[in-house]
């Protein structure tokens, strides 16, 4: 079996038994206590379904579904419901989830629900398009660095290179960006979301963190600094 779930669930005792539950029937699981680690983590690597509770501390569950279906439409997300909340079943349902589940749920009927969804999604032709477009050239690229966006793959000069989410994220934005003059506000945007109240100054410490991935041992240098604007990736001088 080996399909990969995401369980996204604040709520330490279910998590726990979902996670039981799933691994015990040979699904491979990844947990998520609140809907920013859980939008990092669902970035990080391809899941075959998420489990999503509607009532999540940092982004909501309806916010979360919101922002995975802005990128991917077709990977099963089952909503976890508090009994009697038929807005956030209506919401769920109208943002894009396939189904829902009223808690308290027995496990059977949710397990029923999962391999339903599996068998429904449409995994084999979104792959096989992918691949054709990653075969045929879909890459996003600036003098010798490549990046796959669907796969997630960064290279530069034949080498692999290692980033975290929030790294691959931000080179991706800057690539598609590619020799305009960005500044912090517009990174902070498209990459930490619309709804970030931190400091911009986290800018400037991922781009120092990409820098030595990408350009440290590498010439000619991409990511250039704007003084008293922001950043620019541009591959000539």
């Amino acid at each position: 079996m080996n399909e990969a779930i995401l369980i996204v669930e604040d709520e330490d005792k279910i998590a726990r038994l979902l996670e039981i539950e799933l691994e015990c029937e040979g699904y491979t699981t990844g947990k998520a206590d609140n809907g920013i680690d859980a939008l990092e983590l669902f970035r990080s690597r391809s899941w075959d379904l998420v489990l999503l509770d509607v009532m999540l501390p940092g982004m909501s569950g309806i916010e979360l579904l919101r922002r995975i279906r802005a990128h991917d439409s077709s990977t099963p997300i089952i909503l976890l419901t508090a009994k009697g909340s038929v807005e956030d079943k209506v919401a769920g349902l109208d943002g894009g989830a396939n189904d829902y589940m009223t808690k308290p749920f027995q496990i059977e009927e949710l397990l029923a629900r999962i391999r339903a969804s599996l068998r429904l999604r449409p995994v084999a032709v979104a792959s096989v398009t992918e691949r054709e477009e990653e075969a045929g050239g879909k890459w996003l690229q600036a003098a010798d660095l490549k990046v796959s966006e669907s796969m997630r793959e960064v290279s530069r000069s034949g080498v692999a290179i290692e980033l975290t989410p929030r790294e691959f994220d931000l080179l991706v934005y800057l690539l598609k960006h590619k020799r305009q003059v960005l500044n912090r506000e517009q990174i902070i945007e498209a990459v930490w979301g619309y709804d970030y109240y931190g400091d911009t100054n986290v800018v400037d410490v991922y781009i120092r963190y990409v820098r030595k991935k990408i350009d440290a041992a590498f010439q000619p240098q991409l990511i250039h600094t704007v003084r008293g604007i922001g950043y620019v990736l541009k591959d000539n001088a």
